[in-house]
């Protein structure tokens, strides 16, 4: 009899439990169809199948992490579309700060310190500017990361500036977005890709 009863509690016990895994709590969210994530290995890139298929209208919100070396790297932007529209200097005009993305200024953070074009940068969390040129990109690392577009953005806020140069793709890539990429323990880089650009930014880390 008493084995009887203690199956009983266990069936009971575990009917209840199956019914909590499968209820949905109001305050349940979904990871967005428009997370776009850089595995910490960096040679491979994860899109949703949303976001691939590109069915969604504005600009979706976006994160890509990832490391070079011992040191993490997290983006955070919101990744618009070309949707056939003329993208440099045109949508984004040259020679003007941008905030890489829409919305709201994109942040990048590292845990650990790192130099970017000859500065140490401490660890933390910053903006990430550009300012694109026909021949050339200023990259922009910036103290101030909580703003709207760049409105109030000020050069005296600048942790440091690099100049590089874009790569032209032949393939168009829809939806901007970022890709950290590990070339060693030591070196790598922030990619952007958007419409047929890609854009690099080299960091250095410590072994």
């Amino acid at each position: 009899m008493n084995e009887m009863r203690n199956l009983l509690i266990i069936s009971i016990l575990a009917g209840l439990l199956s019914g909590c895994a499968n209820t949905k709590k109001d305050g349940d969210t979904k990871e967005p169809a428009s997370q776009i994530v850089s595995p910490t290995d960096g040679d491979a890139r994860v899109i949703t199948e949303q976001s691939q298929s590109d069915t969604l209208k504005g600009s979706l919100k976006a994160r890509a992490m990832g490391s070079i070396g011992n040191t993490g790297i997290t983006i955070n932007y919101y990744s618009p579309a070309t949707r056939g529209r003329v993208i440099w200097g045109g949508l984004v005009p040259f020679d003007n700060v941008w905030v890489t993305g829409a919305h709201r200024a994109t942040t990048i953070e590292f845990d650990q310190e790192v130099e970017i074009g000859g500065t140490v940068v401490a660890p933390g969390k910053y903006g990430l500017f550009t300012i694109p040129g026909k021949e050339e990109w200023t990259c922009i690392i910036n103290k101030n990361w909580d703003q709207h577009l760049a409105d109030n953005y000020d050069k005296k806020d600048d942790v440091v500036r690099v100049v590089v140069k874009p790569e032209v793709e032949t393939a168009n890539q829809e939806r901007l977005w970022y890709v950290i990429e590990g070339e060693s323990n030591t070196a790598g880089e922030v990619v952007l890709y958007w419409e047929k650009l890609e854009v690099s930014l080299p960091i250095k880390t410590r072994p």
